[in-house]
């Protein structure tokens, strides 16, 4: 079954060589270029990975610190009590606190925040209060894999490091990675730049269950706009080479 698409979108199309997978600096251009929202578009990195999802051993979850950001504000909730609550505060939080932010979200299901960061002897009572299921399914609840389970005194390099561009990202169900990693107002090299990052980190997080071929594919595309397939081989050598 065909989809229909508007003439913005065919005209943005015909910008993009049919058959044809371009360098990195090239798509980096091209998703500026290939743009045609009003507003400014957040420009996305899909990756589809040789993995079978359904293997704990073959998950691919990690963060990586884009060096210009994401191009959006970052709005950091963090869980903890006493003076890690304070420390919290005093680093810029947008949120921080214990029972009256667990009891909010537990019943009203509230999660209008980006990250939430947690210190280790509140975890706890998240669990009891039932967020796993809450947070978990919108990617928010706090894990120390992801660097957002903390000690307090470690709460400002967290937090600093969130609103700077450092964005936590997981294989979906199936096998694939959706990380944004900038806006069409970024110059071409803030864009490479962070894809050059993300590329790294998606290497280094090569679950050890994974065989064959680990990247399958790269597209880059805009918000509404078409995507565009780039040189797999390219696009590693920007994180190093595979071992």
């Amino acid at each position: 079954m065909s989809t229909k698409h508007g003439k913005n979108y065919t005209s943005a199309l015909s910008k993009i060589e049919k058959g044809r997978t371009y360098e990195p600096a090239e798509a980096a251009q091209l998703v500026k270029d290939t743009s045609f929202a009003k507003f400014d578009s957040t420009v996305e990195a899909h990756l589809r990975l040789g993995i079978d999802p359904r293997h704990a051993d073959q998950q691919v979850r990690t963060t990586v610190s884009l060096p210009n950001g994401t191009g959006k504000a970052v709005r950091v909730l963090v869980f903890a009590k006493g003076d890690a609550e304070r420390i919290a505060r005093d680093a810029g939080a947008d949120y921080a606190g214990g029972d009256e932010l667990i009891q909010r979200i537990a019943k009203e299901e509230w999660t209008d925040f980006d990250v939430a960061v947690a210190t280790p002897d509140i975890m706890g009572d998240l669990g009891k209060a039932g967020l796993g299921k809450i947070l978990g399914r919108k990617g928010l609840m706090p894990n120390p894999k992801s660097g957002t389970v903390v000690q307090a005194a470690d709460l400002p390099r967290a937090i600093g490091e969130l609103r700077k561009g450092k964005v936590e990202f997981r294989n979906d169900k199936t096998g694939l990675l959706h990380v944004a990693i900038g806006k069409t107002s970024f110059t071409p090299e803030q864009i490479l730049g962070n894809f050059s990052a993300l590329m790294g980190a998606v290497k280094s997080a090569k679950p050890s269950g994974a065989k064959g071929i680990y990247i399958k594919s790269v597209t880059l595309t805009s918000t509404m706009g078409p995507g565009i397939p780039v040189d797999i081989a390219a696009a590693q050598d920007l994180g190093g080479t595979e071992e």
